[in-house]
């Protein structure tokens, strides 16, 4: 089940709110990939128990990081709008900033694009936050007007790829969002 459904019982919120504290743990410790089984057994369920509540591990991992984005999202939009900032260099943060909170759990990095689909509040959130930011910057002519949201993603999730296999800083970050947003700029014709 997702949280796009019908109100659980006080049992079933209980073991929801378990399983999702245990993933919380296990994933921050053994990386995205870790055994469901673990996650069922730190937080003392069943694993049928589990997969009602989040059939696939993508679900799981999507319904653990949603707080996490939702946060991220919402301080996205008020860091844009308390800033003067311009709208390339407002989304250029936001993608370095969603680089930097995919990785917290190795692993998530390459199922983040099947994770935002999942229609959470934390990825809907982020999902609405990128593609408002993405808008302006097109509005502003500061990027193509051919590049989408999924581009977004994608360009997300190889950089986030990359970070986790180097274990790269915060400054590796910086460089290839800026190598991606010199190929999205708009550039005038000459």
């Amino acid at each position: 089940m997702t949280e796009r459904e019908e109100p659980l019982r006080a049992d079933a919120r209980q073991n929801r709110a378990r399983i999702l504290a245990a993933a919380e743990e296990v994933f921050t410790e053994q990386g995205g990939g870790a055994s469901l089984e673990a996650v069922a057994k730190r937080a003392g369920v069943g694993i049928g128990t589990l997969y009602r509540r989040f059939p696939t591990r993508d679900e799981l991992l999507a319904a653990t990081y949603s707080e996490r984005l939702l946060a991220f999202a919402v301080s996205s939009r008020a860091d844009t709008a308390a800033s003067e900032r311009d709208p390339v260099n407002a989304l250029r943060a936001f993608v370095e900033g969603l680089v930097v909170h995919i990785n917290i759990y190795r692993g998530l990095a390459a199922s983040i694009g099947i994770v935002l689909q999942s229609g959470t509040p934390g990825c809907a959130a982020i999902s609405e936050t990128g593609a408002t930011l993405l808008r302006q910057a097109q509005d502003s002519g500061g990027v193509r007007s051919d590049i989408a949201f999924n581009d977004l993603v994608y360009m997300i999730t190889a950089i986030s790829l990359a970070i986790e296999q180097e274990g790269g800083s915060t400054a590796r970050i910086r460089q290839l969002a800026s190598i991606f947003f010199d190929g999205v700029q708009a550039r005038p014709r000459v």
